[in-house]
């Protein structure tokens, strides 16, 4: 028995004879190889110009340093966990640090987020508004640490200011971003019956954003966690000032400790929040 196809084309299947969709598909793409070559190239340029200034050249000291290496690695492996309460104390007020930090940034950044959005606010409002959250966001956490150690003192209250203006940034930009990216068609069902700008926002907006908002600040958390662990060395508070007087006195073992403390506590966090992020999602 002989099967036949009515919509079989030869020259489809007939060898060395290919349709022209197929020809297409199969010839070179030499823009995009050319453009990607051009990058790759640009890239090589950039790190041949920055090698000597970034002192890459450095890296022959792991080598012929192998012996204070050893000796620093030694004492690593030999932690010593004679002040673990206090390590987990210090950890507890870096936690808390980055917690009051995050949920004042949340507070503040969501009206900096819709101020931000161009679909919510017109635009002599949005663009100086971007344009000082680009100033919260462009400098470091540790920076502001500074600024506030000296403004009101040593302790954890600097840090949670440093966070704080530093994290407002962060939070406005993913916010807004995500407010722009709405489906505009229940805002405006909510527009026709004479709702107020308000009440477009809090019923048509919110709604929308919260799973993917409450999903970000879950996120900054955990990595205000890890950027409050090192401000203690500037004095804001937290575990960062116990490792790094630990590491300033060769207590290698001690400093050891203290790292293994902090990638606990940060792992739990991570897994807890990536649980808590799969249920919002």
């Amino acid at each position: 028995m002989t099967i036949t196809t009515a919509n079989a084309n030869p020259t489809d299947t007939a060898p060395g004879r290919l349709s022209p969709e197929v020809r297409d598909a199969l010839a070179p793409r030499w823009s995009g190889f050319v453009n990607k070559a051009a990058v790759a190239m640009i890239l090589a340029v950039l790190l041949a110009v920055s090698y000597y200034p970034a002192e890459v050249d450095r890296w022959t000291y792991l080598i012929t340093d192998a012996g204070n290496m050893a000796v620093f690695i030694a004492d690593f492996l030999k932690p010593d966990f004679t002040d673990l309460g206090f390590f987990v104390i210090k950890m507890i007020e870096t936690v808390q640090i980055a917690l009051w930090g995050t949920v004042l940034s949340i507070i503040v950044g969501v009206p900096c987020a819709l101020l931000s959005s161009n679909n919510i606010a017109p635009p002599w409002i949005v663009q100086p508004m971007r344009r000082l959250m680009d100033a919260a966001r462009a400098i470091n956490e540790l920076v502001f640490a500074i600024l506030f150690v000296a403004a009101v003192g040593l302790g954890p209250f600097a840090g949670v200011m440093a966070l704080f203006i530093h994290n407002l940034g962060v939070i406005s930009k993913l916010f807004s971003e995500a407010v722009e990216a709405i489906d505009p068609r229940p805002v405006e069902g909510i527009r026709a019956t004479g709702a107020s700008r308000l009440q477009q926002v809090i019923y048509g907006v919110i709604p929308q954003v919260l799973p993917l908002w409450s999903s970000y600040s879950l996120y900054r958390f955990e990595t205000l966690v890890r950027s409050a662990t090192v401000l203690g060395i500037v004095g804001a508070g937290g575990i960062g000032f116990t490792f790094y007087e630990s590491f300033r006195s060769f207590q290698y073992d001690r400093a050891s400790a203290v790292i293994i403390v902090v990638v606990v506590v940060v792992s739990v966090i991570d897994i807890l929040s990536a649980q808590l992020r799969k249920r919002l999602i």
